[in-house]
């Protein structure tokens, strides 16, 4: 028996929610529905012309392997995770945020002097995220940030995709892949955002390596992956790189592929108002299903119902009482 079901390594991020109009991001200039990564003067410039606006769920730590590995390990799923953040207030939060989860992490030294990536999510009348993203000291996540004992003792190492960007982080994802693939540890990686795999796709190559146990991605990503329009001729592509695979369709549900069948998901029909850290749920949603015991289709169920909490509410994550509520009414436990 593992100690932990997953071992993750990404950003760590503080959030700040805005509502927004479509109008106003054209005005800002602002890529609907991708990440951005921008400096601190766009950040702030952007707040800028946000002030008055209603600000939800300001101060919540972020980061896509974070939010997975809390949501795992908050359905009863003990997690590590591997990040970096400074020695600020920010980075406080993320810290207590973290621990108030029972995630276990690499942060029990000094940290560094410096400012903790933060993530400005701009949300629009259709429940669409548009992230403007200055990763700051996540910028340096590097190999110093692993701890090997913990991915030997992990079920899975879940890779967050948007490490490309940062040379030290991807240097890092791919360490930790070598590590958990010579301890015999399943490996997993999200795509993370279309524009990882368009604009970064040499390094995403080199994340997956010659392929890995289990992928994560949405229609978007898999179709970039593949680099065809059609879903079908992607999933054969996916095939060729991952044992295993879930695509996220959005209000369609999602498909996964167990190694042998591929099996839709019905998707949960919820009033959607923000669609930031759905993706995340899912996939911590679907490792703790995963390792314990359920199969893939069950799995898929079961993350599809826990996304579909999470678009319906602001903000990445849902009140702590939630989960194993939501735990009790799918498994009965």
């Amino acid at each position: 028996m593992k100690k932990y079901v997953a071992y993750g390594i990404g950003a760590a991020l503080v959030d700040t929610e805005i509502k927004v109009q479509d109008i106003e991001l054209s005005q800002m200039n602002v890529e609907k529905g991708m990440m951005t990564l921008v400096d601190a003067d766009r950040q702030a410039e952007l707040l800028g012309h946000l002030e008055g606006h209603l600000v939800k769920a300001s101060h919540a730590s972020g980061g896509s392997a974070g939010n997975s590995m809390i949501a795992a390990a908050q359905f009863g799923g003990p997690t590590f995770m591997s990040c970096k953040v400074a020695n600020d207030s920010d980075g406080d939060i993320y810290i207590a945020d973290m621990e108030a989860a029972g995630v276990d992490h690499c942060l029990t030294g000094e940290r560094e002097e410096g400012t903790t990536g933060k993530c400005l999510v701009l949300i629009s009348p259709d429940a669409e995220r548009s992230m403007n993203t200055n990763l700051s000291i996540s910028e340096t996540l590097s190999e110093e940030q692993l701890v090997p004992g913990a991915i030997t003792q992990s079920e899975y190492l879940y890779i967050e995709g948007y490490l490309v960007t940062s040379p030290t982080g991807r240097a890092a994802a791919i360490k930790a892949k070598s590590i958990a693939e010579e301890a015999g540890v399943k490996t997993s990686i999200s795509f993370s955002d279309p524009g990882m795999v368009e604009f970064f796709r040499e390094g995403m190559e080199e994340m997956v390596g010659d392929r890995v146990n289990l992928a994560f991605c949405n229609k978007a990503e898999a179709l970039g992956w593949g680099q065809t329009d059609n879903l079908e001729a992607a999933i054969e592509k996916l095939k060729l790189v991952a044992d295993t695979f879930v695509i996220t369709l959005g209000s369609e549900g999602a498909v996964t592929f167990d190694g042998e069948e591929l099996v839709e998901v019905p998707p949960h029909k919820v009033h959607a108002v923000d669609s930031n850290g759905a993706g995340d749920m899912f996939a911590g949603a679907f490792l703790y299903a995963i390792t314990r015991g359920e199969d893939f289709p069950t799995a898929g169920r079961f993350a599809s119902l826990a996304a579909g909490k999470i678009v319906a509410n602001y903000g990445p994550r849902l009140p702590a009482a939630d989960y194993p509520a939501l735990r009790k009414e799918f498994f009965g436990d």
